[in-house]
């Protein structure tokens, strides 16, 4: 997608490419109306988006009669044996989606969605001229995807190669045909529709339109998604256009939109090229608490802003120290976010952070951010719906100072499952405990029951841990993963494993406090030649720090491996104020 690019042809309002869209007619979708309105694409909402959507969707398809009818037949048919119907449903269901698959409209969405998944735009366009050609009623799903292959533009191929940017403009002007004819075919837009409509208005250069299509969402009752926002957001950015950026950013959080690292790295750029250094402080701020670390494309623009003459030239020579505490205080640590501090040039340097926290460039040492207890109550009350018999479990034999993944740390670096690793897991727990006790262990029943269970040295091994109280066994055809970390946070204790804990069942958690628990409560294992090492969570916050005299650091993402040195940028000041202690 061509976003500011030069290349993309000019679609303002004097443009002729404009005039054209204005002057094409647009059918009104009104129910009973029989009425023709000659409209601008541009405000064709000022008549249809206006209307309620039960209206607007409330049409007389011939698909509904038919249900209708159907309906009707069977509730006069008489009944027969429940086998015999759930038979006939099944081969009724089945010569139904047969005919569907084998219909026009079905041989024509399994070409489209080959088109999508090669790329192949004209194809696409040349199998929708045939269909209009032909009377083909073409459907939500058949509009997406060619929406979806004209916004694309730049990436699109044709015969094998990667189509320039004047033939993207082609493209890209029947695209916004398709819309429209989508319109007048009544076929009600979904979230997709939308978007790749606004990425069209991206790739002409209008970031208006953009998000003019991203406002109208709501009046079909359709939610934007992060995805809906982008167009108008690096549209206006990549203009310079600040206002307009931060109205679409207050628009998504209107919605309940949370921008990543790229809504914010744009942001982030934007106001520092418009030097607007308060602009820059709380997007410094954002990033800290939703991203906490950065690729190293937005640390080229951090880096880049405090190394500007327009960062020198703001800071607060004289600041309020016990607000400044207080501000880190009430934030747990990390933070106050009072403001810039300091004056005169900033000394912004690439470095390191030693194993305590210390930094190698100006030697501050970084703290370690405090967790609210309410947090860490609330998340585990989250999770009471995973317990079921556990919660009663963990009352009787705990509490814990640490749960071990067992499935998860008897295979490291080993082709099957290791009881002898894993007991010397539990071993140096044991000894770490400050009562002496064994950690808690989950293993699946399947780990319990077969394959090297069956040992007699680890079938000891497993009656000692559940006559200790130490080991759970999960259920077959449950998850272990929600059972310790289930675990773990109810206890509050340290969780061992060298699980990423990044698939699904852990984004359906949804907050930000489970990356920052994880930080602070996970145990890692490595395994080498000179044995068996437990790797602590560190003694500092691995997230963008504020300290209270006015510098910064913030890290890159060096993935989770402790013994990887991360990337850290230090901004220091030569003039800030020296806080006593």
């Amino acid at each position: 997608m061509l976003r500011g690019s030069s290349l993309a042809p000019s679609f303002n309002r004097n443009s002729p490419l404009f005039s054209f869209f204005v002057q094409m007619p647009l059918l009104s979708v009104f129910r009973n109306s029989s009425l023709a309105f000659h409209r601008p694409l541009l405000h064709y909402h000022s008549y249809l988006f206006a209307k309620p959507v039960r209206d607007i969707q409330a049409y007389d398809l011939p698909m509904d009669r038919r249900a209708h009818l159907c309906c009707s037949a069977l509730s006069t048919t008489p009944k027969v044996h429940e086998s015999s119907a759930l038979a006939m449903d099944k081969v009724s269901n089945k010569s139904k989606r047969k005919a569907r698959q084998e219909s026009p409209e079905g041989v024509l969405k399994l070409k489209l969605d080959m088109c999508s998944k090669h790329g192949d735009v004209v194809q696409a366009l040349h199998l929708y001229d045939e269909a209009r050609t032909n009377g083909v009623q073409l459907n939500q799903h058949h509009y997406s995807v060619l929406l979806y292959l004209c916004s694309s533009g730049s990436s699109v191929k044709l015969n094998g190669n990667v189509v320039d940017a004047n033939a993207s403009s082609l493209y890209y002007k029947r695209g916004f045909e398709i819309f429209q004819q989508m319109i007048i075919d009544k076929v009600a837009p979904s979230e997709a529709t939308f978007t790749n409509a606004a990425r069209l208005a991206l790739a002409l250069e209008d970031p208006e339109m953009a998000f003019d299509l991203v406002k109208q969402m709501k009046g079909f009752n359709i939610l934007p998604k992060l995805r809906s926002y982008g167009p108008a957001l690096f549209g206006f950015c990549s203009k310079g256009m600040a206002d307009r950026a931060y109205e679409v950013d207050a628009h998504m959080a209107e919605s309940g939109v949370m921008p990543e690292e790229p809504e914010l790295s744009a942001l982030l750029k934007l106001s520092a090229d418009v030097k607007r250094a308060d602009k820059v402080y709380d997007t410094l701020h954002r990033l800290r608490a939703i991203i906490r670390q950065v690729t190293d494309s937005t640390l080229g623009i951090i880096e880049d802003w405090f190394n500007s003459e327009d960062a020198s030239k703001i800071g607060e020579e004289n600041w309020d120290t016990s607000k400044v505490r207080k501000g880190i205080l009430m934030g747990g640590g990390g933070w106050h976010g009072q403001g810039w501090l300091g004056s005169g040039q900033w000394r912004a340097v690439r470095t390191q952070i030693d194993e305590k926290g210390g930094c190698h460039s100006c030697g501050e040492k970084l703290v370690c951010i405090d967790i609210d207890p309410r947090e860490t109550e609330n998340f585990a009350t989250s999770l009471s719906n995973l317990a079921c018999q556990r919660e009663e479990w963990l009352q009787q034999h705990g509490p814990f100072d640490a749960v071990v993944d067992g499935a998860n740390l008897g295979l490291v670096n080993q082709r099957t499952f290791s009881f002898y690793q894993l007991n010397s897991v539990v071993g140096k727990l044991r000894e770490m405990s400050p009562s002496k006790r064994l950690p808690l262990i989950i293993l699946h029943k399947r780990r319990v029951t077969g394959g090297p269970a069956t040992n007699p040295k680890n079938k000891m091994l497993l009656e000692f841990w559940k006559k200790s109280g130490a080991l759970y066994t999960t259920p077959a055809g449950s998850n272990d993963d929600w059972y310790w970390l289930y675990a773990a946070v109810t206890c509050n204790c340290l969780l061992v494993t060298n699980d990423e804990m990044r698939d699904h069942l852990f984004q359906l958690l949804g907050t930000s406090f489970f990356p920052r628990w994880k930080e602070k409560h996970q145990v890692r294992i490595s395994v080498s030649r000179s044995g068996l090492t437990l790797q602590m969570p560190p003694p500092y916050s691995i997230v963008i720090q504020e300290s209270e005299n006015g510098s910064w650091h913030v890290p890159t993402i060096a993935g989770d491996d402790l013994e990887t040195p991360r990337q850290w940028l230090c901004a220091t000041r030569a003039k800030n104020k020296v806080i006593p202690f």
